[in-house]
């Protein structure tokens, strides 16, 4: 059973205290959006998605040999540049546009035809929206984010100027992850580098097809480390991804960049372009790429021809706040209550009980069910993480090992 909470402030019922699973809402039909306007690049310019073979939560795994590498070597040097600062843009450039694709999203049109009069129709394809991908083997593996094919009939990339039909080799709803294989050889791999150790202030490149110009780049720098939020995916179903550890950046990145690379200064991939901050839907300057470690590890998942694991407390919640702790006259005003514990569960076998308000995990403060699901999200599975809660008046922490929601 995945964390799940209600972070809307309905009304408690007294006894099982029940509403979960609620997910931020979306306001703009442009682009996806969370709280505080922070927008995922929905590379759509029109037209709704239609259900497809990509149906939410299904995978379709294709095992490839033992002997698949992911990522290139890249020139095995760091790359060494003097004078101006755009020769450092031009040879980073150089390095990494050959293992960036532009993907073309098709989805099927009703139309009539010349029987329209006997009310009969055909479906007919027609590109609805576009994004980016990252080549991380010679033979065709990409990594892209999950909502720029979500809802696609037909796949398109366009690497080493020949265009390839994709199939989807499997996908992380939640982490907003995809991966596509096509049938080529010869590519250039991405050399993948590491998000661990990256530094404020440290000099990025974004690579792809913002507005469907293709082989787009530009330059920044690390704006800030380990931003953490979720996002509505699927107004319909309700389904939202959750962005933990972000990388910010203020490199331009536009509609389209999606699915795309950030790289460093020796053109080594450190995240996928996957949000923007902004009110109009276009670059402000604050943009978000999901980490390559994280990414990376749920490629490998999703290409072994595994469901991608995330961790889990085991518990379902909803959120305390000032005016539902003085209507059921609880101890605390802010945090999330434990409305459901999952048996066998972490927090089964650490104590936690139905009731308990959790307030803090690990050095995070927990003021909502939503700091939960993100907090327990930004670990992985096997962590040992303190939690603190409240029962009945009295604070307590135990020591939680993250379980994982396969």
């Amino acid at each position: 059973m995945n964390d799940q909470g209600n972070s809307s402030g309905s009304p408690i019922p007294p006894n099982g205290w029940g509403n979960q699973g609620a997910t931020p809402q979306q306001s703009d039909t442009a682009t996806k959006k969370a709280p505080s306007l922070l927008k995922t690049f929905l590379v759509a310019f029109g037209g709704a998605a239609v259900a497809c073979a990509l149906v939410l939560g299904v995978y379709s795994f294709i095992h490839p040999a033992s002997s698949t590498v992911l990522g290139g070597s890249g020139s095995g040097t760091n790359i060494t540049v003097s004078g101006e600062d755009t020769t450092l843009a031009e040879a980073v450039s150089q390095k990494c546009l050959p293992s960036v694709v532009n993907i073309d999203v098709y989805t099927k049109q009703s139309s009539q035809t010349m029987m329209g009069m006997m009310g009969q129709t055909s479906d007919e394809l027609e590109e609805s929206s576009l994004g980016s991908g990252i080549i991380l083997s010679s033979d065709g593996y990409i990594l892209t984010n999950y909502h720029v094919i979500e809802g696609a009939d037909q796949l398109k990339v366009n690497a080493g100027g020949e265009e390839y039909t994709a199939r989807v080799v499997g996908a992380d709803e939640s982490s907003d992850l995809a991966v596509l294989k096509i049938d080529a050889t010869g590519l250039t791999a991405i050399e993948v580098g590491s998000s661990s150790d990256l530094t404020v202030g440290e000099w990025v490149m974004a690579v792809g097809s913002p507005f469907g110009l293709e082989q787009s780049v530009s330059t920044g720098i690390v704006s800030a480390t380990s931003r953490t939020t979720s996002a509505l995916n699927d107004s319909s179903s309700g389904s939202s991804a959750v962005y933990t550890n972000m990388i910010q950046t203020d490199a331009a990145i536009n509609p389209g960049n999606s699915g795309g690379a950030l790289v460093d200064k020796d053109g080594k991939l450190i995240g996928v372009n996957t949000l923007i901050a902004s009110s109009s839907g276009s670059s402000s300057g604050v943009g978000f790429a999901i980490p390559v470690d994280y990414a990376m590890n749920i490629a490998q998942q999703i290409i072994d021809g595994k469901t991608p694991s995330h961790a889990q407390l085991g518990i379902t919640g909803t959120t305390v706040n000032s005016q539902l702790a003085k209507r059921y006259n609880l101890p605390v005003e802010s945090g999330a209550y434990v409305t459901s514990v999952s048996a066998g569960s972490s927090a089964a076998n650490a104590g936690i009980q139905e009731g308990d308000i959790i307030t803090k995990l690990g050095d995070t403060a927990i003021s909502s069910s939503s700091d939960l699901v993100l907090a327990v999200r930004s670990h992985s599975v096997g962590d040992s993480v303190q939690v603190t809660f409240n029962r009945n008046g009295q604070e307590n922490t135990v020591s939680v090992t993250l379980g994982s929601d396969s």
